[in-house]
C-alpha cells in the first residue's frame, strides 16, 4: 500500500479533487448544522457528499486528519481531530494533523465556504466530524468481520484495532484500510452517548506545541521558494488615497533592489530580501492624492458621534413604551460612552507568498478565508477559482483581521505578483499592519436608564454609533435587516435582563476608515456599555451587584449559573480583600456561551492594577478544558489590553500610532492571575474563542467604581484621570 505524506502534491490534487480512493481509508461528508446568529447563512449551503480526506490510515497505523479550519492558536489542531478520534476509537499517540486544501468538501458546514470564525469551529463541526469517525470506524469493523468471516455485532474497535469479542483475535486499522474504502458507507451511523466518551472531555496536550517550539511549524513568513524576492508596499498614509506620481530614483540605487512597481494599493518595491526592500521603500518620494479621508479626525468624529447619538435611529428592538417608562421612574440616569477604533495587532504581521504562473496561480499564507481569498485571487489575475492553490500555514494570531470579507491582503498581494512576474513574499511590518486599517469600530453611544419604586429596571433606552463592518461585504444580504447591523447591535439589543420598556437604535455613519470584525465583534463594545450601566442601576437601588442582576435576570437563565459560580469562586461577599481593593462583575453572552468574571482591582498612583480575575463559562459539552482554559485566558488578555490601553486615534486623516510602543498590549507585569471555572453542561457545544473578551472591560470599571466612585464610560481607562 502506498504511504502518501502531508506534503505530497499528488495526494493534495487528490484531495481537491475528490477523484478516487488509492492507498488508504479516507472518509468524509457534509453535514448541515442550525445553530444561532454564527449560522445564519445556512440556506446558502450547498450539501456535498463525494469521498473526501479528512481521515488517513496509512500502513504504519498512523492516523492524518486534514483540519479544515485555520489554526491561529485557539486550538483547533487538537481540539477538532479529539471529534473524530474519538468515535474512531484511535490511538491518539498516532494522530498526525495537516491543514485542508481549498475544496468545497471542506466548506464550513453552515457558511458554505472554507473559513474560520464566529468561535464557530467546535459547534459547526460538533456532528459533523464526530459521524466521519464513526463511519471510518464502521466500515473498519466491516472490513475486519468480513476477513474473519464473523459478524459484525462480535467485534468492536479499540486502540486503532478491531477486536473480535469471542476469540481475542486483533488486526490493525493499516492493515484494513484498503478493504474498508472498498465498502459502500453506512447510513445512519449511530454516534456514542456522552457518558462513552474516552477523549472528548478529557485535557489534552496542544498537538501543534512540539511543532512551534522546535520550529518545524510554517507560519507564513516562514516560506521560502527559489527565486523569490521580497516586496514592501509604500501605501497611502490616509485611507482611500492614491499615488499622483513618485520618484524611485533613490530607492533603486540601493543593491538588491529588483524593481519599483506602482500597483493599486501604491508603490511596491521588490529586493533580495526584507531590510532591502524597507530600506528602499523608505527613500521613495511619492505624492499622495489624499481624498476625502484627510479631513477625518478624531476628534472631529467624537463631536459628530455623540451628536448624533442623541438623535433617533433606526430601531434594532423595541418593547413596552419607554416614553412612558421614563415618567414613571423613580430614578433615571444617563450616560454617553466613547470607545475607540481598535487594530487587530496580531503577534504576526499580514505576509502573503505568490508564485503566479500563466495558467496556475500557487499562494501561502495565514488566511481565515479560504474560499473568499481563492475567488477574489483567481478573479484579480483573471483565472479560474480551480486554477488557483491556496496553502493555509499557521497564523501567529488572527482575531478576525486575516478574515478579510474582501480578500484586501490577499488581492493586493497578488497584483504585485502579476507586475513583478516572479514569486514573491509581500511582508507588511508592524507600522504597515498598525495602520493598514480594518479596525473594530469606533463608538459613542447615549444610554438612558430608569430604575421603579421596587429598585428594578424599568425604562432603557440605548442608541448606538457606528460603522458597519457587514455593509458593501457578502455577508450584508443576511447581516443587514431593516437597515440593521446584526453585528452592531449585538450584546445591546440581545441583552438578557427583564426591562419592560426597551428601546435599542442605531445610526451607521460612513466615511473612508475601513472597519472590520474583531475578537467579540460587536460584543466588544457593548458588554461593556450594557454591564456597567446594569451596575449603576444596581447602585441607585442600593443593593449587591451580583445580587441585584440575578434578580433581574430570567429564572432558567444560563446566565445565572455561571454568574453564581465565578462569584462562589471569587469569594464575592465573603472574602475579605486587602486594603484598596475591589471587586466587579459583570456577565455576558457571546457566541451562544455565557461567561461572568469577577476582577479584583486597585489603584497604584492613580493606574488601575488588575490583580486577579475569576471567570465562569458555559460553553456547552467541552471538547477539550484545557482549550477551554487557554481561550478564556487568552480573551482576557486581549480585552484588558484594549480596555487598558488600546486606541487607534486619526489625525488630517492620519492613524497616529503605529507600534507596540503606542498601540501597547497587556504587559507581563500587568498580567493578573486567571481562574476559569467550567459549568458542567449537556447543551450542544459554543463558541470559546471569543467569548471571554466582553466580559473584562466592565468587570474592571465596576471595581473602579466601587472604589472611587467614579464611573468610567470611555476607553482605553489609561486615558481617565483616577489619581
Amino acid at each position: 500500500m502506498k504511504t502518501l505524506t502531508a506534503s505530497n502534491s499528488s495526494r493534495r490534487k487528490f484531495l481537491t479533487d475528490s477523484a478516487a480512493l488509492m492507498g488508504g481509508l479516507v472518509i468524509g461528508f457534509y453535514l448541515p448544522l442550525k445553530s444561532g446568529r454564527a449560522y445564519a447563512a445556512e440556506e446558502h449551503a450547498k450539501p456535498v457528499f463525494p469521498p473526501n480526506a479528512f481521515i488517513y490510515i496509512a500502513s504504519d497505523d498512523s492516523i492524518t486528519i486534514t483540519v479544515n479550519k485555520s489554526e491561529m492558536g485557539q486550538g483547533v489542531y487538537t481540539s477538532l481531530p479529539m471529534l473524530i478520534a474519538e468515535e474512531l476509537e484511535a490511538d491518539w499517540s498516532r494522530i498526525k494533523v495537516e491543514s485542508a486544501p481549498v475544496a468545497a468538501v471542506y466548506n464550513h458546514t453552515a457558511f458554505g465556504m472554507q473559513m474560520t470564525g464566529g468561535s464557530s469551529s467546535i459547534p459547526s463541526s460538533w456532528e459533523q466530524l464526530r459521524r466521519v469517525g464513526a463511519t471510518a470506524r464502521i466500515l473498519l469493523i466491516r472490513a475486519a468481520a468480513q476477513q474473519w468471516g464473523v459478524p459484525e455485532s462480535e467485534c468492536h474497535a479499540e486502540n486503532s484495532h478491531v477486536i473480535h469479542t469471542g476469540s481475542g483475535k486483533k488486526i490493525n486499522y493499516g492493515t484494513l484500510t484498503d478493504a474498508a474504502a472498498k465498502l459502500p458507507l453506512p447510513d445512519p451511523v449511530e454516534l456514542k452517548l456522552p457518558k462513552d466518551f474516552k477523549i472528548i472531555g478529557k485535557p489534552m496536550k496542544r498537538l501543534d506545541t512540539p511543532f512551534k517550539i522546535n520550529g518545524t511549524a510554517q507560519f507564513g513568513l516562514d516560506v521560502y521558494l527559489p527565486d523569490m524576492l521580497t516586496a514592501l508596499i509604500s501605501r497611502s498614509p490616509v485611507f482611500g488615497g492614491k499615488v499622483k506620481r513618485f520618484d524611485a530614483a533613490e530607492a533603486r540605487k540601493i543593491k538588491g533592489v529588483q524593481g519599483v512597481y506602482q500597483v493599486p494599493t501604491g508603490v511596491a518595491v521588490a529586493a533580495s530580501d526584507f531590510w532591502i526592500a524597507k530600506t528602499a521603500r523608505d527613500l521613495l518620494e511619492i505624492e499622495w492624492d489624499e481624498g476625502p479621508g484627510a479631513a477625518i479626525s478624531t476628534a472631529k468624529m467624537r463631536t459628530e458621534y455623540a451628536e448624533l447619538a442623541k438623535q433617533p435611529g433606526s430601531v434594532a428592538r423595541k418593547e413596552g413604551d419607554t416614553a412612558q417608562g421614563f415618567k414613571e421612574a423613580h430614578k433615571v440616569i444617563m450616560a454617553e460612552y466613547e470607545i475607540p477604533y481598535l487594530a487587530h495587532a496580531a503577534m504576526e504581521p499580514l505576509n502573503v507568498v505568490v508564485d503566479l504562473k500563466p495558467d496556475h496561480c500557487s499562494i501561502w499564507t495565514g488566511t481565515q478565508m479560504q474560499t473568499m481569498d481563492r475567488a477574489m485571487a483567481a478573479m484579480t489575475v483573471g483565472l479560474k477559482p480551480e486554477q488557483v492553490e491556496i496553502h493555509t500555514t499557521y497564523l501567529g494570531g488572527g482575531f478576525g483581521r486575516r478574515a478579510n470579507p474582501r480578500s484586501d491582503f490577499v488581492i493586493e498581494a497578488v497584483q504585485v505578483a502579476k507586475v513583478i512576474g516572479k514569486p514573491v513574499k509581500i511582508v507588511w511590518t508592524r507600522e504597515d499592519d498598525t495602520r493598514g486599517g480594518n479596525y473594530r469600530p469606533m463608538w459613542a453611544d447615549h444610554i438612558e436608564a430608569a430604575i421603579g419604586k421596587d429598585g428594578k429596571p424599568l425604562a432603557w433606552k440605548h442608541t448606538l454609533v457606528g460603522q458597519s463592518i457587514i455593509e458593501g461585504t457578502p455577508f450584508a444580504g443576511f447581516l443587514i435587516k431593516n437597515g440593521i447591523d446584526v453585528t452592531s447591535v449585538e450584546g445591546a439589543a440581545t441583552l438578557p435582563y427583564l426591562i419592560p420598556n426597551l428601546q435599542i437604535e442605531l445610526h451607521s455613519p460612513k466615511n473612508e476608515v475601513p472597519v472590520q470584525w474583531w475578537r467579540s465583534v460587536g460584543h466588544s463594545h457593548t458588554a461593556f456599555i450594557v454591564e456597567t450601566m446594569i451596575d449603576e442601576l444596581a447602585h441607585l437601588a442600593g443593593e449587591d451587584p451580583v445580587a441585584y442582576r440575578l434578580s433581574v435576570l430570567p429564572a432558567a437563565s444560563r446566565y445565572r449559573g455561571v454568574l453564581q459560580l465565578a462569584a462562589e469562586k471569587a469569594g464575592w461577599g465573603k472574602k475579605k480583600l486587602p486594603a484598596n481593593h475591589a471587586y466587579g462583575a459583570a456577565v455576558h453572552q457571546s457566541f451562544e456561551s455565557y461567561v461572568a468574571e469577577i476582577a479584583e482591582v486597585s489603584l497604584e498612583n492613580g493606574k488601575i492594577k488588575v490583580h486577579r480575575v475569576t471567570a465562569a463559562v458555559d460553553c456547552g459539552m467541552v471538547v477539550n478544558p484545557d482549550g477551554v482554559q487557554q481561550q478564556i485566558e487568552g480573551a482576557i488578555v486581549y480585552g484588558l489590553s484594549a480596555a487598558l490601553h488600546g486606541a487607534i486615534t486619526l489625525e488630517k486623516g492620519r492613524v497616529v500610532q503605529s507600534n507596540f510602543h503606542d498601540y501597547a498590549p497587556l504587559r507581563f507585569s500587568e498580567m493578573p492571575q486567571v481562574e476559569v471555572h467550567i459549568v458542567a453542561s449537556t447543551e450542544h457545544p459554543s463558541g470559546i474563542g471569543e467569548p471571554g473578551t466582553p466580559p473584562i472591560a466592565p468587570a474592571v470599571a465596576n471595581a473602579v467604581f466601587k472604589l472611587t466612585g467614579k464611573r468610567l464610560r470611555r476607553m482605553p481607562f489609561d486615558k481617565e484621570s483616577l489619581a
